[in-house]
């Protein structure tokens, strides 16, 4: 499986990074694709974040520890962001590090698990044929890249996973495609309805319900979460869930494109795994009162100021349990559940990050769609149309970019 960025399909803004120096200080900062330095700046997130992908998901095999896979995934990330952006940009250290904690939910878990080193018990070894879902991101500046993959847990390294059930090819499938169509979508001049108006037709070829809980957000300078959204299907008002602004895509927008989709109902719901990833509410203040919350708080103010993080990440985590009730309840703190679906039901989770760029819309994290995700079911003329259409126009580009090359080295 290789990675969807391609550096020959990404082209930099124009623009000389000399020019105009004299004019630097009364500029205001541009934090958007216009500026070239910040689009390297997601291309190298987003390299990170496809590596730690691609190197975890071998390690995911029969016996493997769910703690232990965790832990590798973030390595990579950390070593990774290490040897980068090591000198001062206008007198400040660059600030790098994870941008999403590492979870690996299986089976019927939609999402959001990424247990305690003390709770191991909640994550027994994988057996041959669990689904797991992988979700990771990491930031350089503030500049986000994420990623999820789902994959089907093998007997042994190098063996094809054996599906659970038949289901699980159409759900597998069915989830990738969807993000794939959503992707296409996301372009100047159309809105986020557009894309939840064709995710339904998506559903319904495949005969599969969306998780509800799950949205696409739009990313921007240090924001993981931007107030530009995107439902996967139309919010049941009736049943609580929050309407979706419209919104229309604008060039030099990122966004993330979230999808998960099941055979079950589509309502993620609550369990009895503990809920261990929160992010800082930065415009929220509040006296504490206990010990164990102001260490906690302290600490994520320290080292996770404005992405998610989990609380295995903070260094005692008995306090880190006892405190964060507190900053919770206060709403110092966001919390990011663990959702499951029905028992039995077949779930898969797909993320990218694409950026909206007036060369196009590229996206830059994630894998291709693993083989053994096959189905008799299939997208509707519209949407197949559709993805064919992206299909001929990336040949088209890669194309393009070989005779250039070849061009270039017939020269030398």
């Amino acid at each position: 499986m290789s990675a969807m960025i391609d550096d020959d399909d990404v082209s930099l803004p124009s623009g000389s990074e000399d020019e105009n120096k004299t004019e630097e200080v009364d500029k205001e900062v541009v934090t958007d694709l216009s500026d070239t330095k910040v689009v390297t700046k997601y291309l190298e997130a987003s390299r990170i974040a496809n590596l730690a992908l691609s190197t975890l998901i071998p390690h995911i095999v029969a016996g493997a520890s769910v703690l232990d896979l965790i832990e590798i995934g973030e390595t990579i990330i950390n070593k990774s962001l290490s040897k980068i952006y090591n000198k001062k940009e206008d007198g400040k250290d660059v600030q790098k590090g994870i941008a999403f904690p590492v979870c690996l939910s299986v089976n019927e878990r939609i999402c959001n698990f990424s247990p305690l080193k003390s709770e191991s018990d909640s994550a027994p070894p994988l057996s041959a044929s669990d689904v797991v879902k992988i979700d990771l991101g990491c930031h350089i500046d503030g500049y986000i890249a994420c990623t999820a993959h789902t994959v089907v847990v093998p007997s042994a390294a190098g063996q094809t996973p054996v599906l659970p059930d038949p289901e699980m090819g159409t759900v597998g499938k069915a989830c990738y495609d969807a993000m794939s169509v959503a992707a296409a979508l996301i372009k100047p001049g159309n809105t986020n309805t557009m894309v939840t108006s064709a995710l339904a037709k998506v559903g319904s070829s495949y005969g599969l319900n969306f998780i509800a809980n799950v949205r696409m957000h739009q990313m921007k300078h240090f924001v993981i979460d931007g107030s530009k959204e995107i439902a996967l299907c139309n919010p049941d008002v009736e049943a609580g869930e929050e309407r979706v602004a419209e919104c229309t895509f604008e060039e030099n927008e990122v966004y993330c494109i979230d999808v998960a989709m099941s055979t079950g109902t589509g309502k993620g719901r609550e369990g009895n795994d503990r809920t261990t990833v929160f992010k800082r509410n930065v415009d929220q203040t509040y006296k504490l009162k206990m010990k164990a919350s102001k260490y906690v708080l302290n600490q994520i103010q320290k080292d996770f100021p404005t992405m998610p993080f989990s609380l295995r990440m903070v260094p005692d985590e008995r306090q880190a349990k006892m405190g964060v009730t507190e900053c919770v309840s206060h709403n110092l703190l966001s919390a990011y559940p663990v959702f499951n679906e029905r028992d039995g039901a077949y779930v898969a989770h797909f993320k990218t990050t694409v950026l909206v760029m007036s060369s196009g819309t590229k996206k830059v994290t994630g894998q291709g769609l693993d083989g053994y995700y096959v189905s008799e079911k299939g997208l509707d003329e519209e949407n197949e149309a559709l993805l064919k259409e992206v299909r001929e126009a990336e040949e088209k580009k890669k194309a393009k970019a070989a005779a250039k090359k070849k061009k270039k080295k017939a020269k030398k």
